[in-house]
C-alpha cells in the first residue's frame, strides 16, 4: 500500500520499525486517511516475524496536534455515527506488538489519545499533552476521559478534560502517564533504545505479557489474575521458554527466535 500521510520504515533498526505521521504543515493532525493508514501499517507490521516492537512518532514540534477539525465541523450525529472512526481505533488497539510513541511538542486530543493508544510513551521535554476538545464544545471520544482517568487518576483527569488544560512532559511522567522524559535531540533514540531492550526478549512471552498487562484495565482483579494465569502456562509451550531457562542456568545469553 502507498501511504500519503505517514511514513513506514519496516527495518528502521533490526526487530524494530517505525511509522512518522507526516503531515508537517498541519500539526499532524489526524483526519480519516491517516488514521486508516496507521491501521493498515500496524497490521502488516504486526503479521511480520521480523518485527518485534513498532514505534509511532511525529516531529519535533508535533506529535499529532489533534484530530482534523475540518473534516468534523460540518458533521452530524448522524454523520458521526455513520462514518464510525473509532472502528479504526479499536483496531489499532489490537495490535500484538508492543507500540511506543516517540513524543516531542504537542501530542493534544487525538494526538494524546493515539499515544495513549500505544503501549508505552516516551516523550521530549518539549512535549505537551493535552485534551483540549472542550474548548470547541465538545469532549473526547477516542478514549481520552477512560486512558487519561486511568493514567493520571480522577482528579487530573477531570481538570485537564474539563479545562483543556495542557500539562508538560514533566507532568506527565509524575503523574504517571509516560514512561521517561529525555532532551529533544534524543527523545526518538531514547525509545528506540528501549525498543531493543523490548526486541531482545522472546516474542511469545512480550505478546502474553501485554496481553495480560492491558487484561487490568479492561477487568476485575479476579478476572484479570485468571487471565494472567493462563498465559503464564501458555509460556511453557514454546521453545521460547526453554531456550531462556537453559540459557540462564547454563549462564549464557539466549536466542530467542519466536517460536
Amino acid at each position: 500500500m502507498t501511504y500519503e500521510f505517514i511514513l513506514v520504515e519496516s527495518q528502521f533498526q533490526p526487530h524494530i520499525s517505525l511509522i512518522r505521521l507526516n503531515r508537517p504543515k498541519e500539526l499532524n493532525a489526524l483526519n480519516l486517511q491517516l488514521m486508516q493508514e496507521i491501521k493498515h501499517a500496524l497490521y502488516e507490521l504486526d503479521n511480520n516475524e521480523d518485527v518485534r516492537c513498532i514505534i509511532i512518532t511525529g516531529n519535533e514540534k508535533a506529535f499529532a496536534a489533534g484530530a482534523d477539525i475540518k473534516q468534523m465541523e460540518s458533521k452530524t450525529a448522524i454523520d458521526m455515527l455513520k462514518i464510525d472512526q473509532f472502528e479504526t481505533w479499536d483496531q489499532i488497539r489490537k495490535t500484538k506488538k508492543p507500540v511506543i510513541a516517540a513524543v516531542s511538542g504537542f501530542c493534544l486530543g487525538g494526538g494524546c489519545e493515539l499515544a495513549m493508544t500505544c503501549d508505552m510513551i516516551v516523550a521530549s521535554e518539549t512535549a505537551k499533552f493535552g485534551q483540549p476538545e472542550i474548548k470547541l464544545a465538545i469532549m473526547p471520544g477516542a478514549g481520552g476521559t477512560q486512558r487519561l482517568t486511568r493514567a493520571v487518576g480522577k482528579a487530573l483527569a477531570m481538570e485537564m478534560v474539563l479545562t483543556g488544560k495542557f500539562i508538560s512532559a514533566q507532568e506527565a511522567f509524575d503523574s504517571g502517564l509516560i514512561n521517561r522524559v529525555v532532551p529533544e535531540e534524543i527523545y526518538l533514540d531514547e525509545a528506540v533504545k528501549l525498543a531493543k531492550e523490548i526486541a531482545q526478549q522472546s516474542p511469545i512471552a512480550i505478546r502474553l505479557a501485554k496481553e495480560s498487562v492491558l487484561k487490568a484495565f479492561d477487568s476485575g482483579l479476579q478476572e484479570g489474575l485468571f487471565f494472567e494465569r493462563k498465559n503464564f502456562y501458555m509460556c511453557f509451550a514454546s521453545e521460547d521458554q526453554k531456550e531462556g531457562m537453559n540459557a540462564f542456568v547454563e549462564k549464557r545469553k539466549p536466542e530467542f527466535k519466536g517460536k
